[in-house]
């Protein structure tokens, strides 16, 4: 963590920044966090994550009292106190204090500077390993901080060499604990409809996609004969997934589709926060 975070209302120094020992987000683990990059001190596709935080606050029926244009006066004040040129910013949202311990209270908002690392050279150019799991993530659609499953059986997926999950039930996959899943067949794109986050990193690979695309169930059995298949999240970018349990995908290495991708994302980055 940076030196200085946005806790009651206030710039404080992030180690007095304190949460109430009954807040939901506590005692029940209820909710809400976004997180984006800064490059040369810019947050990236500031407002793409601006509405899905918004929205995130809504459906949850926690309440956020800070607008839109509030919220980028404190991430842009935020930058400069930290003078993170490069890293990113972690907005929370707790469930707030609950007259019952239960219902959604008012809110407690945090915003973070962070350093980031990404992941090694190494995981780009061999591609990773994911572990199937049967699991949907609660409320999929909302970016909540309900991680527990993943937090608690990340210790197997380590231990069998995977950098992560891919999500399925009843025959058809959904997505990574903290990324979304695409697979290349025929030199056609697909990615999961149906039990995801949409993520901004998802929604920009897209958009660069000069190979058509299909948005829709995906089945574990396509998976698992896919041409290539990869992950995009807002700190791996794309990571380009090459084994799926004992299974290869592919070549099992990472695949022309992937790598161009993640170069096309790169220039685009490059491009939108040039000085």
């Amino acid at each position: 963590m940076k030196p200085y975070c946005f806790a009651d209302g206030q710039f404080v120094p992030t180690k007095d920044a304190t949460l109430h020992a009954s807040d939901l987000g506590l005692i029940r683990g209820y909710g809400i966090f976004d997180f984006f990059r800064t490059v040369n001190y810019q947050p990236l596709f500031l407002e793409d994550y601006l509405d899905r935080f918004i929205r995130s606050a809504e459906k949850t029926f926690i309440p956020l009292p800070y607008s839109r244009s509030e919220l980028k006066e404190i991430v842009t004040e935020l930058i400069q106190k930290n003078d993170l040129k490069a890293g990113g910013i972690r907005m929370v949202l707790s469930g707030g204090m609950s007259e019952n311990h239960f219902s959604p209270g008012k809110g407690k908002l945090f915003l973070f500077a962070e350093e980031l690392i990404f992941p090694a050279k190494e995981k780009y150019e061999k591609g990773i390993k994911l572990l199937t799991l049967e699991h949907v993530r609660p409320i999929a659609s909302i970016k909540t901080t309900n991680y527990a499953l993943a937090v608690w059986h990340s210790h197997i997926w380590k231990e069998q060499g995977a950098e992560d999950v891919l999500y399925h039930q009843n025959g058809y996959v959904s997505e990574s604990s903290r990324s979304n899943f695409f697979i290349v067949k025929n030199n056609e794109i697909i990615t999961p409809s149906e039990h995801i986050l949409l993520g901004i990193t998802r929604k920009n690979i897209l958009k660069l996609a000069d190979i058509p695309v299909h948005i829709r169930p995906l089945t574990l059995k396509e998976t698992l004969e896919a041409d290539e298949a990869f992950i995009t999240s807002t700190t791996k970018i794309l990571l380009p997934v090459t084994q799926i349990d004992e299974q290869p995908i592919g070549t099992g290495k990472p695949g022309p589709i992937s790598l161009d991708l993640l170069k096309r994302f790169k220039n685009l980055e490059s491009e939108l926060t040039k000085a």
